[in-house]
């Protein structure tokens, strides 16, 4: 009896892993952006909040479809998403005298160019850093996205030097 045990186990284990197979299939096929979320400190958090409040609704002309998980520190627009990522940590980078670096619309930003064709901003001379991925599809419309969330950058996160 007991081998009949082992034997219908398994089987009975089948129905079960093709469920979760199924379901997984179906939230890959989900087309929603995701991004990490950082972890600043309290004062950083507090500014990304503050960001959050006065983000726009539209960005390069796509509207706001934040990604996943659902996070104050985290927005995104369009498909492929543009995403923004408040309170990330000081880029490594922005020791290099050699990075290149832009200024749009009073707020400075450090360019990344990923080996993937994206790009990725994150800001310079702020109190927290935000960082702005731009992907390789979404390029072509250029600093479109950083005119556009200048405004709001320069309204809730205030000019210094983030720890």
């Amino acid at each position: 009896m007991n081998s009949l045990r082992h034997r219908h186990r398994p089987v009975a284990g089948l129905p079960a892993l093709a469920l979760l197979i199924a379901a997984a299939g179906c939230s890959s096929a989900d087309d929603s952006a995701s991004a990490a979320v950082p972890s600043p400190d309290a004062r950083a958090a507090g500014l990304c909040r503050n960001l959050d409040k006065v983000l726009p609704a539209k960005v390069d002309g796509e509207r706001r479809v934040d990604p996943e998980p659902a996070s104050a520190l985290t927005a995104g627009w369009g498909s492929p998403a543009i995403i923004l990522r408040c309170g990330v940590p000081r880029p490594a980078e922005m020791d290099d005298p050699e990075a290149d670096g832009t200024e749009v619309n009073g707020v400075g930003w450090l360019l990344q160019k990923r080996d993937d064709g994206s790009f990725v901003f994150t800001t310079t001379l702020r109190n927290a850093y935000v960082e702005v991925t731009i992907p390789k599809d979404r390029t072509a419309s250029g600093m479109a996205p950083l005119v556009d969330l200048a405004p709001a950058v320069k309204k809730a996160i205030p000019e210094g030097i983030a720890d």
